[in-house]
């Protein structure tokens, strides 16, 4: 189920703030697919709203009286099936802590509207019984998490779900399942701090490994990697293509 299904995805609104609830209702309710269906003041009637509601995504604040939105957070991460969680504060340093609860974006008051569609449509992608499945099939990687500061807040992107990501002058893009993601980290600073995610098959270019299929050669004797099931061919550097080879030889099957 996307938003963009005959079903719209069923939002609860979690904050203290009835001027910030209302702000955001009002820019959900702009956008299509979307449907409010309840409001939270604090953390023990969010919890209380997400049992009855069973909302399919959570729109949530940090800093809450009595049990605070991270806390909730960290007991709805707990649920065999909790809503698709999306923090919308006015606080940046919490970022780091989002990593545990599994949080899909994390937004910046006040929140812009674009901001806010482009994390609900990142989250219509992937839908409640494939968000299990995934977290079952990668139940050791599934908190590996990266922190992207974007202009739209924190953007958490989990390293499962990463593609490629390329260098284009001062900037690297991180291709990812939910779409593309600007990010100020260096290719370095990434293959380092991931080495079992990220590999390195050209000078300007990392590539996801859970997505790598194969290597070929082109008419021109170039040699291009495969992704799973995705159309993008990437250039493999001369330099790289003898440990590209080695990587598949070791974690390829047969």
């Amino acid at each position: 189920m996307t938003a963009n299904s005959n079903h719209s995805l069923d939002i609860l609104i979690a904050d203290d703030e009835p001027l910030a609830r209302e702000r955001l209702r009002r820019l959900v309710d702009a956008l299509p697919g979307y449907r409010i269906c309840g409001e939270a003041a604090d953390g023990d009637s969010t919890l209380q709203q997400v049992a009855e509601l069973e909302p399919d995504i959570l729109l949530l604040d940090i800093r809450m009286p009595g049990m605070d939105g991270m806390e909730a957070a960290a007991r709805l991460s707990q649920l065999e099936h909790p809503p698709a969680l999306v923090f919308c504060t006015a606080y940046d340093h919490y970022a780091i802590q989002a990593f545990d609860v599994q949080a899909t974006a994390y937004l910046l008051k006040p929140v812009r509207k674009e901001a806010l569609a482009e994390a609900l449509e990142r989250v219509g992608r992937v839908n409640r019984v494939q968000r299990q499945q995934l977290a079952g099939n990668t139940n050791k990687q599934r908190n590996d998490q990266l922190a992207v500061r974007t202009h739209r807040g924190t953007e958490l992107i989990d390293l499962a779900d990463i593609l490629y990501c390329e260098a284009d002058q001062k900037y690297v893009t991180i291709h990812h399942l939910g779409g593309e993601t600007v990010s100020d980290y260096t290719l370095k600073e990434l293959e380092a701090s991931y080495p079992d995610q990220l590999l390195r098959v050209h000078r300007n270019t990392l590539v996801g490994v859970r997505f790598v299929k194969a290597l070929e050669r082109t008419t021109e004797g170039q040699s291009r990697i495969i992704l799973r099931d995705r159309p993008e061919r990437l250039a493999v550097s001369r330099r790289h293509a003898a440990d590209v080879r080695q990587w598949l030889q070791e974690h390829q099957p047969g």
